[in-house]
């Protein structure tokens, strides 16, 4: 008796008919398309985009040369050498990420000690080369000084996950 229903259900074609009614069922339905760059999709505070350098509010950059981000990088992205000022304090004299080697996972950014490397919410970035997507540490500074507010409002938000 199985045997003979299905192959009824087979000869008359019932699960390409569900099939169709499913389709039709959706095809008339609301649209959810999204028209990109006019229209954009919410976003977490947490999104990891494009990284950026902060600086503290005096002007000063905040990345110390401890070099936990450059350990901790599971992909190998980061390079940073550093040298110590007049002053006794140690500050970077080159950061460089390399993204398309990084796997945007935020370890860095846990694991900095004084917030210097962060991950913004852009993700709106290309390169035509593999040399275009190595972010030295005046492009970075430079991404942090565009997106300051953002960054400061997204980490505010998110204080209270840390």
């Amino acid at each position: 008796m199985k045997t003979f229903k299905r192959y009824l259900n087979s000869f008359f074609l019932v699960e390409l008919i569900k099939g169709m009614f499913l389709t039709g069922r959706h095809l008339f339905g609301a649209k959810v398309t999204i028209q990109y760059p006019d229209e954009r999709t919410p976003q977490s505070p947490r999104f990891r985009g494009l990284h950026a350098l902060r600086r503290y509010p005096n002007g000063e950059e905040r990345c110390i040369a401890c070099k936990l981000c450059e350990a901790v990088c599971p992909a190998v992205a980061i390079t940073i050498e550093s040298a110590e000022r007049a002053d006794g304090s140690r500050r970077t004299t080159r950061y460089d990420i390399d993204l398309s080697k990084c796997i945007f996972c935020g370890f860095c950014e846990e694991s900095c000690p004084v917030d210097a490397i962060v991950e913004t919410r852009v993700f709106d970035y290309h390169g035509e080369r593999r040399g275009d997507l190595l972010y030295t540490k005046e492009m970075l500074l430079a991404v942090g000084d565009k997106y300051e507010k953002q960054i400061a409002a997204d980490r505010a938000v998110d204080a209270h996950y840390r």
